[in-house]
């Protein structure tokens, strides 16, 4: 969560960041703030909400400048507003910080070496800053007093720290948050996000936790916080520019759905030999097909992708197979297996809370393997493998593209470790998946049938239940998470045999209910449910498969194999809940009180 974004060269700066920060802005816009340093010192603009508001106040600014720091925000310490936005100031103005994370150590901290400092703001981000003044006032250099400061920090962070009295630098610093070096001819950049500055640079240097670096416009230094100098070659960034953008489209989230058939075919080309055959690294599958238990970590969306690959492992791949919530795993870790291999699903590959496992995991001396769509993100180089989605960037806070990536590649993951255990596979893959490509494409072209569905069951209630059996029970969750996600609408998703011991209660007269039903061996109990609920007055909306399909069922979907149904009918819920929210005129990429990229616990 949050953004960072700095330049050194020989630019106007206020224009690159400014650029740079709208780029970042799904991972945070309670507030956002810009400094450049110019023989006036150090000009701060702030702003709380949008960058668009930003920019109204940084083009009035007085803001020339070849050096600068940006920060869009997700708020944890103190309310979004001007005093708690970033950047922060020292006492006397001369330092200057951005930071992403959270200091669990801050108060402890501002009571033992800041008692007789007044602070503006309620932030954990103002105590550092302050630090690295004190330490300066005590005698040190600037570089000694940020990796003084480093050192007594415990938590997570990303920082971005400039000085007005040289002008020459950015002191950069991370711990579990993602912060990337841009590399450029006389000129360098930070970001949090390689996107934030392909408007200006591919090559990126990656940093390490606990590392200092300090970037200059022609030179860019990593060393360990005992100074030791690290040699690290840049990489390219392997992201097209125009994947970045909106296109033809109102929203990132409709046109991610839109290139999920695009994603699926990339993806079966991705993992398919020269002979057509399904492929991947040997050590992957040795070490999965090694495992006595399979532990899938994971969060949200992921979380539920998750939840459907349990089933392809088992059902297909015969490992016993557990799906656990990250941030409840890390305090509560289960008894383990013996031989474990523990599976971590990220959009990003930063999630804080299933890093935070990996980290145990790793102490123990157990495998892992990260599903990704970030090379070189901190849980693909932490893990022992890592399985790219190549879904391209997903900019929209609620996921689309990238759950069906998720899925794809756990449905290949389990095939493949099938054949190892040689077992008889009861499914042609790849040709499976591209026939839910065409079922995709052909549900993204009714996305007019999908509106009115959405205006016929959503358009005024303010609950809504989801419910389906076995499979259709995982995808329901999703669902409902996509709904209550951009729409606000109070969503919950239930195993149909469940409403009755409890929930159905909540059922009133036009009380939206949407069920699944694209599962043979529970297709008649599932409509039993739905029997249940109208009998309570509840308005029901049947998604169903073909060949299983009734009269009066709401849409149905085209046929595919049954195992491969949640790749095809949570595309109904995620344009369903798309239009649901566009119909109340709500911000569908950037809901409120949520981010992107979760990189706090």
């Amino acid at each position: 969560m949050c953004g960072i974004v700095g330049y050194i060269g020989q630019d106007n700066a206020k224009e690159l960041l400014l650029k740079g920060l709208e780029k970042l802005e799904y991972r945070g816009y309670d507030s956002a703030g810009i400094a450049v340093v110019n023989e006036s010192g150090t000009s701060v603009s702030k702003a709380k909400g949008r960058i668009s508001e930003l920019r109204k106040v940084a083009e009035a600014d007085d803001q020339d400048g070849t050096l600068g720091i940006g920060h869009t925000r997700w708020a944890t310490h103190g309310v979004p507003n001007y005093e708690n936005s970033h950047p922060h100031q020292s006492a006397s103005k001369r330092f200057t910080l951005v930071h992403n994370g959270v200091i669990e150590n801050y108060e402890e901290l501002k009571n033992e070496y800041l008692s007789d400092i007044t602070f503006i703001s309620e932030t954990d981000t103002e105590v550092i800053v302050q630090l690295v003044e004190h330490f300066s006032n005590e005698g040190l250099s600037t570089e000694d007093a940020f990796t003084k400061v480093i050192s007594l920090l415990e938590g997570s962070y990303a920082l971005g720290l400039i000085d007005n009295e040289d002008e020459d630098k950015i002191f950069v610093a991370k711990n579990k948050s993602p912060l990337l070096i841009g590399v450029g001819d006389d000129f360098n950049v930070i970001a949090s996000d390689a996107i934030a500055m392909l408007q200006v640079t591919n090559q990126y240097k990656e940093i390490h936790d606990h590392e200092i670096v300090i970037v200059k416009r022609d030179d860019v230094v990593i060393k360990t916080l005992e100074g030791e100098v690290q040699e690290r070659e840049s990489y390219t960034a392997q992201i097209d520019a125009a994947d970045a953008e909106k296109g033809v489209y109102d929203h990132y989230m409709l046109k991610e759905i839109h290139e999920q058939p695009a994603v699926m075919r990339r993806i079966i080309q991705e993992y398919q030999d020269e002979n057509g055959n399904l492929k991947m690294d040997s050590s992957i599958i040795k070490d999965v097909a090694e495992a006595d238990r399979i532990y899938v970590i994971a969060a949200g969306t992921s979380y539920h992708a998750g939840l459907v690959g349990k089933e392809f492992i088992e059902k297909w791949a015969g490992v016993p197979t557990e799906v656990h919530v990250a941030s409840e795993f890390v305090y509560n870790m289960p008894l383990l297996s013996e031989k474990p291999l523990f599976i971590f699903i990220s959009q990003s590959g930063e999630t804080a809370d299933s890093r935070a496992v990996l980290v145990e995991t790793n102490k123990l001396g157990h495998k892992s393997l990260t599903i990704t769509n970030v090379a070189g993100s901190t849980l693909s180089r932490e893990a022992d493998h890592t399985l790219l989605l190549h879904a391209g960037p997903e900019i929209a806070v609620a996921s689309t593209k990238a759950y069906t990536a998720q899925i794809a590649v756990l449905s290949i993951l389990s095939q493949i470790v099938a054949k190892e255990h040689k077992r008889e596979a009861d499914v042609d893959l790849l040709r499976e998946l591209a026939k839910v490509t065409t079922a995709i494409e052909a549900i993204v072209d009714d996305a007019e049938v999908m509106e009115q569905i959405a205006t016929d069951f959503l358009e005024t209630t303010r609950n809504a239940f989801f419910i389906g059996r076995t499979i259709d029970y995982n995808v329901s969750l999703e669902g409902s998470l996509k709904l209550k996600e951009i729409s606000y609408i109070q969503a919950e998703g239930f195993a149909g045999g469940e409403l009755k011991h409890g929930t159905i209660a909540l059922i009133e007269d036009g009380t939206p209910v949407i069920a699944l039903a694209t599962q043979e061996n529970v297709n008649l109990s599932i409509r039993g449910n739905v029997k249940e609920v109208v009998a309570r007055g509840a308005n029901p909306c049947i998604i169903s498969m073909n060949g299983l399909n009734k009269d009066g069922d709401t849409y149905v979907i085209p046929q595919v194999h049954e195992l491969l149904t949640p790749l095809v009918s949570v595309v109904t819920l995620q344009l369903i809940s798309y239009y649901a929210a566009l119909h109340r005129d709500l911000d569908v990429d950037k809901p409120r009180n949520l981010a992107k990229s979760v990189t706090v616990e």
